[in-house]
């Protein structure tokens, strides 16, 4: 398919400009992002070949690298690098949307956050939010990076952090890129451990949160804290 051949009202660019970028297909956002085709190919063709490169579509090509992309036949380390930088400005513009501040009034205002600020992750991250005596956010910090368990989860990294921003009380959270939300027998052991600790420094946990995909685990909700 050679984009001359198709009436200007339905190439990408055209139809961007007429329509708006809403309605063009994913295949046709990165015909525009790639600018150029390759030998017979069209850019709208090779724009396919990419959005259908992963199963999971936009959700994998979300995490995609730059050495991933150039293995695809007509794209070079130019396209890749463009597909690549489009991706990152549209996490970066998704995070900027949301901000985690203010008064903590429920545990869906963290949660909802941080499952924007996590959903492209494809790694474990454990982190500490950090709150005042008026329940006022202060500041979150990223604790481990990796398959939790108690050696990289511990006490002395997760009160240390708090004790030095002077906080009077923490909420854990922590995402599964595996798209579950139930917590595993560590999550629950890690939980019960920080919490006995939590009881005798004097520093509030007030809720431990799992996110995953669109949805979250509160277990201050389930009662479990």
């Amino acid at each position: 398919m050679n984009l001359k051949s198709i009436p200007s009202f339905d190439r990408p660019r055209e139809k961007m400009a007429i329509y708006g970028p809403s309605s063009l297909s994913d295949a046709e956002l990165l015909a525009i992002v790639l600018q150029s085709g390759f030998k017979d190919e069209s850019a709208l063709v090779l724009g396919q070949k990419v959005a259908s490169f992963f199963e999971s579509g936009l959700q994998g090509l979300s995490s995609v690298t730059v050495e991933e992309l150039t293995s695809i036949k007509g794209i070079g380390l130019a396209k890749a690098c463009q597909v690549s930088a489009a991706i990152e400005l549209g996490k970066r513009v998704c995070k900027s949307q949301k901000k985690l501040i203010g008064q903590v009034k429920s545990p869906k205002m963290v949660a909802d956050y941080f499952l924007v600020e996590l959903k492209h992750e494809n790694k474990e991250k454990f982190i500490v939010v950090f709150l005042n005596t008026k329940n006022i956010i202060t500041s979150y910090e990223v604790i481990s990076v990796g398959s939790l368990s108690a050696s990289i989860v511990h006490p002395r990294e997760v009160f240390n952090r708090a004790i030095k921003r002077s906080a009077a009380s923490i909420i854990l959270v922590h995402n599964h890129p595996s798209g579950k939300i139930d917590p595993s027998k560590e999550d629950h052991q890690i939980t019960e451990r920080l919490c006995k600790v939590a009881e005798i420094i004097g520093i509030k946990i007030l809720d431990h949160l799992i996110v995953s995909g669109e949805n979250y685990y509160s277990f201050k909700e389930m009662d479990l804290i």
